[in-house]
Order: structure tokens, then sequence, then C-alpha cells
């Protein structure tokens, strides 16, 4: 689809199909660095701000900006940084139901180097307490979307939520962003995620932990490998997909990178709302490609561009 042609389907943003966001409300302490410190050595940041984050928080803001609706299964448990998440999620609009007192919500330093790149330091909290009593609380249609991070996935609850998983009706589908923590997910567990034919995003560093050696060859291999829809996001140069029809390229958005906080949960925003949308996967590729675009060019994870707001980025191309 040309870039111009996706602005046309803007206005058709609106749920077919409920989506489920289980995951983290954690807070983010962005700062700049000159570069990653070495060990032993002390270097001075500058601090950017504080900004409420979590892969699925920043994905249900960004869902929110576009007028799609997510059932939100994020813990918000009890301190200082949950206190901000609340306030933080009550000014967006944005509601968990889920409660735990027995301690406080995550938090990350993040490091953003002078090309953009970010390293998270983190700590996590109760967005990693997960029971089969809490997710039996959830109310899910049979043709929901389930959204999980590697983040969770990685912790110590991940054989808990995969055993969750493999009890739902085979009409849900899941989507599934590792994110960084990809190689902490033990390969039983990851097998046994693979075997729920979920759709599944990686990036460039992510795919080159699964043995990806040219990006291809590898997306031309993988449905053969796993039988499962592949989303390959190669930053500046667009996104890759493989499904069962075949493969295919979507293409990227120019933008002057900020800092890339966000940008792959943002993506994944867009996609999850074409898809509950009822758009084909590329289409929904696209405008992941769009929103992250937007979200590298601007400081903070949080900033999610609503429907005017990527309708007018849009109209720059």
């Amino acid at each position: 689809m040309p870039h111009n042609a996706l602005i046309s389907l803007i206005p058709t943003l609106k749920n077919k199909r409920q989506l489920c966001l289980i995951g983290a409300a954690v807070v983010d302490i962005v700062t700049e660095t000159p570069a990653l410190p070495e060990r032993g050595t002390d270097i001075e940041l500058t601090e950017k701000g504080i900004h409420v984050g979590g892969c699925a928080l920043n994905i249900a803001i960004a869902l929110k900006q576009l007028d799609v609706e997510s059932t939100n299964a994020l813990p918000i448990g009890q301190g200082q940084w949950a206190d901000i998440i609340t306030a933080s999620m009550a000014e967006k609009g944005i509601h968990s139901s889920l409660k735990d007192s027995s301690g406080d919500n995550g938090w990350c330093l993040a490091l953003v180097e002078p090309d953009g790149e970010r390293t998270f330091l983190s700590v996590s909290g109760v967005e990693n307490n997960w029971s089969a009593e809490t997710l039996n609380q959830l109310s899910l249609e049979d043709d929901a979307i389930i959204y999980l991070s590697g983040y969770q996935l990685s912790s110590a609850c991940g054989e808990q939520l995969i055993s969750w998983l493999e009890t739902l009706p085979s009409t849900i589908d899941l989507f599934i962003d590792f994110g960084p923590r990809l190689g902490d997910v033990p390969p039983t567990l990851f097998k046994r995620l693979i075997a729920l034919k979920p759709i599944v995003s990686l990036n460039r560093q992510e795919a080159e932990i699964l043995g990806m050696q040219e990006v291809n060859a590898f997306v031309e291999e993988w449905y053969r490998n796993y039988a499962c829809p592949l989303i390959l996001r190669i930053d500046s140069d667009g996104a890759l997909f493989a499904t069962a029809e075949g493969y295919g390229n979507v293409a990227p958005f120019r933008a002057t990178v900020v800092d890339t906080i966000g940008a792959g949960d943002t993506h994944a925003g867009g996609v999850l709302a074409g898809l509950a949308s009822g758009w084909e996967l590329a289409d929904a590729i696209l405008l992941g490609n769009a929103v992250a675009s937007y979200v590298v060019s601007h400081v903070g994870g949080d900033c999610a561009p609503n429907v005017n707001q990527i309708t007018q980025y849009l109209e720059q191309y």
C-alpha cells in the first residue's frame, strides 16, 4: 500500500475484535549519556525526564490515541512508582483493574546515547507477579487478540503464563513481542509458545539471537520452520513479514531519530490497532511503521500520536 493510501484507512480504526494487553506498567527515568559506562567508572548523565512506560502500557497508550480500546491487564502495586503510574494512566484515560498490594511497580534507568540507541537497567516489581487466579479474572471474547511481552515470558512467571495460554480457545490469536529478553526465554517455553501459532514481532537483534544471518533468507525460512506469522522490523528499512500465503516487505517512513524508547512498543500498538480493526497484516504493519517513525522523532516512549497527529504526519509523505 502506498503511504498516501494509509491516510484513507485511518478513519476505519475501530474495534472489530477485543484486544487484551498482558504486561507491565513501569516508570522510565530517561537520561542522556555520551557513551555507555565502563566497569568501575563514574560518568555524568543528563536527566531528560521521568516517563511512565512498560511495553504493555506503551501499547495501551498508542491504542487509546488511535481510538482503539483495549482490556488492560497491567498489575498496579503500592508505592511511589505505582502512584506516578496511577496518576499518569488516569490522565490518559487508561484503566487497569488488576491491583497487587504485595509491592511497588518496577522502574528502569534508560541510557540514551547520541545516536538515539537506548540501554535499560531495569528493576522488576508487581508486574511480574502472575497466577492462574489473576489470569482467570480476565473476561475474553472467543476471537480476542492477546498481546504478551518477552519481559513477562522470561520472568519467573513465564511458565504460568504459557500454561494459561494453552487452555484458551484456538480462535483466540496471540501477538508476541519478545523484545530484548528473547534470549532469556528457556527453549522449552519458546517451543510451547510457538506451538500456539502466535504472530511474532522481532527486530534485527532479536532475529540474530534466533540465528539470522541474512534478513530475506530468515524471513523466507521462518514459516517453514515455525508455521506462524512473523513481523521483522528492520528500522529505517521498514519491515518484512511472513505468513502462510508468502512473504513481503512494508515500506518505512523517514524520521529524524531523537530516541528509540518505546519504538517497538508503539509499532506493536499500530499493528494491533489495524488487526483489531479488521485490516490485512501488511496494512497493519504499515501503520505500525508510521507510528513508530513518529515516536522516534520525539522524546520518551509515551508520546504516541493521536488520529489527527498521525494523519498530519502521513501527509508529509
